[in-house]
């Protein structure tokens, strides 16, 4: 069949479809884009001619609309994609940041940027980045380190192999995130001959690989052994849905589950082994668990410095560290045992081996005294009465109390994040959905989008900051236009408030982080700036609620639950209110030499606060935990 690159492209991506656990979807769910130049004769025109084969959404920003691919992506536990495509220049270059978010949280996207022409004959083209040292680089090639995958299609006959390797590299669990294929503009539209069996349903296997026998024989010795055996519950516990494995593992055995972000949901927060949240937006509760663990068992977590504290969580001098993940970059990492192996797999393997043993009563009862007490924490920082402006725990809370078990809150940047991982209280594996690999201001609304595109029949709450509101709105717009409803709480602090106490504690004192007026000291220290947020998603279309107590929020969240369409509710909080503390810790470093006395104390502190970081360096021989000889 004689096709454009273009059409052929359309036509392969909407007969992809993968299969796990005997359950099929189609892979992508549609295309997002923003035309230009660059691909509006190509792409787009293949897009129209492809109808509902491959439906396109219109985005309102490039970096936004691979942040809503990735919160449909992670949704859909990497099950189902969606393809971005942009112009030339600003547009492929504005979809960078999305695509590290994707790759650090691995989460597949198909990326499909309009690339210079491939002849050259009239070159430069508009928004061409020329390099003097080589004419085959362009702005593209940016997209390089932040791809798990990239390809640029020079010619007709490079694509049928370039789209199998794209999907062999976004199907993978292993191996996920960012695919980008650089499309020259010209080449878009170049017809060839296209090979029948390119375009027949493919199925992709999404494979579970087993864990090795010997190595879950020898983690069941050590646990049986142990006497403060932990599990760490990441985001691939949730991707392989290993959630119910987990639930039978600890409560048979009452081995404690701490949670990192990712993986947060991995147990309903009532579960008697559920400890919470660990690490430096961790509770209490989990950290102390951590600190004298005996053997640790790491489940689909990367160990981000958030996780471990920057290497101070486990403090036991002889800690046993195991880590179970489907990539081996992740299992190698703190140098202890790597398991590669699909969660749900290992952990049904390990049930097995464990299934007559269980951790001492004295152990059990007393992680679940502490668990217990961190929830009487929680329901104080929800009713703290703070005036004249409430609290963002508060507000957190609030929102927890108007939401059902399967409702799903989004968040990214800023305070948030830690606050809910401490507080936010999970009872659906699925509904609690905040993107904290790469941290990215702006995602959150996006996200939100991509959620509901998801789980249509849940509602989902937006949690933002007025700080990420303003850098990545637009796509309530999006919202709007294809008739998708959201709840959208935007909490104004005037600032970087996270940023700003995290500011404080190195000793610089709140410096460049609050919206104020240049002062006559020169600095941006003058009075607060009078932004109207609130009328800016007015102006949008959305519908806006300007609340100013959490009994006013309280009854706009009723309201905007019985909604139609997307609901903005804005409320201000204020940003000295902290959250209870994690009693953990996170390295930043502290200037060595400063004229202030603020900097100065931060320094000692911080220097102090070092001697807890340990390297994880000390391996683990199967040698040393062979089975006992027989008396």
């Amino acid at each position: 069949m004689r096709l454009t690159v273009a059409q052929a492209l359309v036509r392969f991506l909407s007969v992809q479809s993968v299969e796990r656990d005997g359950e099929q979807h189609r892979f992508f769910a549609g295309c997002f884009g923003i035309f230009g130049h660059g691909n509006v004769a190509g792409v787009g025109q293949a897009l129209l001619e492809g109808g509902d084969d491959l439906r396109y959404y219109l985005a309102r920003n490039e970096q936004a609309m691979v942040h809503t691919a990735v919160g449909f992506a992670r949704m859909s536990d990497r099950l189902r994609a969606f393809a971005c495509t942009t112009s030339i220049g600003p547009g492929a270059t504005n979809m960078v940041t999305g695509a590290a978010v994707a790759t650090t949280n691995r989460i597949p996207v198909l990326l499909l940027p309009g690339d210079v022409f491939a002849t050259r004959r009239s070159n430069p083209v508009l928004q061409e980045l020329e390099d003097p040292t080589s004419l085959d680089i362009s702005a593209n090639d940016c997209l390089r380190p932040v791809s798990r995958y990239f390809d640029r299609i020079w010619r007709p006959e490079q694509l049928p192999q370039a789209l199998v390797h794209a999907m062999r590299v976004l199907t993978d669990p292993a191996e996920t995130g960012a695919v980008t294929l650089a499309l020259p503009e010209d080449v878009q539209t170049e017809a060839f001959d296209v090979p029948d069996d390119l375009l027949v349903e493919r199925i992709w296997q999404i494979r579970r690989p087993p864990p090795e026998s010997r190595l879950i024989d020898d983690l069941a010795r050590r646990l049986r052994r142990s006497k403060r055996p932990l599990i760490v519950a990441g985001g691939g516990v949730l991707y392989s849905g290993a959630t119910d494995a987990l639930r039978e593992l600890a409560t048979t055995t009452g081995i404690p589950v701490v949670e990192t972000q990712a993986g947060k949901g991995s147990l309903r927060y009532d579960h008697a082994a559920n400890v919470g949240a660990l690490g430096a937006t961790g509770t209490p509760a989990a950290n102390e668990l951590a600190r004298g663990a005996d053997v640790v068992i790491g489940i689909g977590t990367r160990w981000s410095d958030f996780t471990t504290a920057s290497h101070s969580a486990f403090q036991h001098p002889d800690v046993d560290i195991v880590s179970i993940n489907v990539t081996p970059f992740d299992a190698t990492k703190l140098a202890g045992t790597a398991i590669v192996a699909d969660a749900r797999a290992a952990l049904d393997a390990l049930r097995e081996r464990l299934a007559d043993w269980h951790v001492d009563d004295a152990y059990r009862s007393e992680y679940r005294s502490d668990a217990e007490r961190w929830n009487d924490t929680v329901e104080e920082a929800y009713a703290l009465g703070h005036q004249p402006l409430p609290s963002q725990t508060e507000v957190i809370g609030a929102v927890e109390a108007s939401v059902t078990d399967r409702d799903v809150v989004v968040a990214a940047a800023g305070s948030l994040p830690g606050d809910l991982h401490k507080l936010w209280r999970v009872r659906d594996p699925k509904s609690y959905h905040v993107e904290y690999a790469f941290s990215c201001m702006g995602y959150e609304i996006a996200a939100g989008l991509g959620v509901k595109m998801a789980a249509p029949d849940r509602e989902v709450y937006i949690l933002v900051g007025d700080g990420s509101y303003l850098m990545m709105n637009g796509e309530l717009v999006t919202a709007l236009s294809e008739g998708i409803k959201l709840i959208v709480v935007l909490i104004v602090n005037d600032g970087f408030q996270s940023i700003g106490a995290l500011s404080e504690s190195v000793g610089v004192e709140r410096f460049g982080t609050q919206y104020r007026f240049r002062g006559s000291s020169g600095q941006l220290d003058g009075a607060t700036l009078p932004v109207d947020l609130a009328l800016n998603a007015e102006s949008l279309g959305a519908r806006v609620s300007r609340v100013d107590s959490i009994a006013q929020l309280r009854d706009a969240l009723r309201e905007a639950r019985s909604n139609t369409i997307t609901t903005v509710i804005r409320v201000h909080t204020d940003p000295l209110v902290a959250a209870p503390d994690s009693q953990s810790w996170w390295d930043v470093p502290v200037a060595e030499v400063s004229a202030r006395s603020s900097t100065r104390a931060a320094l000692a502190t911080y220097q102090a606060n070092q001697h807890q970081q340990r390297s994880y360096l000390r391996p683990t021989n199967l040698a040393e935990h062979k089975p006992d000889s027989p008396s």
